[in-house]
């Protein structure tokens, strides 16, 4: 895995959103769901190649023009991101109450890795999600329950958890104030 194809959700939305195309005329043009799109646009899955053909196409643009811009390094040591270039998610369609600074996402080798800070919200609502991703939470600040598969975890300031995305997953805040947490994907093509 490379860092165009972590990079690839990030592309889909920019120029989706320079031709004025909500996610569901995207994914109708793309004859895929709206969960799809909204999931490849977060970074929580990759899309396979038929499929990122599909949208490319759909977004009516050629590949070349597709992969401009779209970075890929090699032997870099380190990667440093500024603070202003860090960028707010906007939420799913489906989730109320959580909020995603998005602060890292590049890859080294052949890890991709990608940093967020989620606030949770008391009396968040989201469905559970999968992800193409090992997940780590790390919890800066209140507590939030974890749901993963039909396991539960409560997690408190200072717990961490570490888990393979593929299961379903969801964090309930059923406390009276916001949790904060640092995640961090782990993508490899040897998930």
């Amino acid at each position: 895995m490379s860092d165009f194809l972590i990079g690839i959700g990030k592309r889909i939305k920019d120029i989706r959103k320079k031709n004025n195309l909500t996610i569901n005329e995207l994914a109708n043009k793309a004859s895929v769901s709206n969960g799809l799109i909204s999931r490849i646009e977060n970074g929580r899955t990759i899309p396979s190649l038929p499929v990122l053909l599909e949208l490319i196409q759909s977004l009516e643009i050629d590949a070349s023009y597709f992969f401009q811009g779209v970075e890929k390094k090699s032997n870099t040591k380190y990667i440093h991101i500024p603070k202003e270039n860090q960028q707010i998610l906007e939420k799913e369609v489906e989730a109320e109450g959580f909020s995603y600074l998005h602060i890292f996402n590049k890859s080294l080798n052949a890890i991709g890795f990608e940093a967020v800070l989620l606030t949770i919200a008391p009396g968040s609502k989201r469905d559970k999600v999968i992800t193409d991703a090992w997940e780590f939470k790390y919890i800066l600040d209140g507590e939030v329950t974890y749901i993963i598969d039909n396991e539960q975890v409560e997690l408190k300031e200072g717990d961490s958890l570490y888990f393979n995305g593929k299961f379903p997953h969801v964090p309930i805040n059923n406390s009276e104030k916001k949790c904060t947490m640092l995640v961090l994907y782990f993508y490899s093509d040897k998930n």
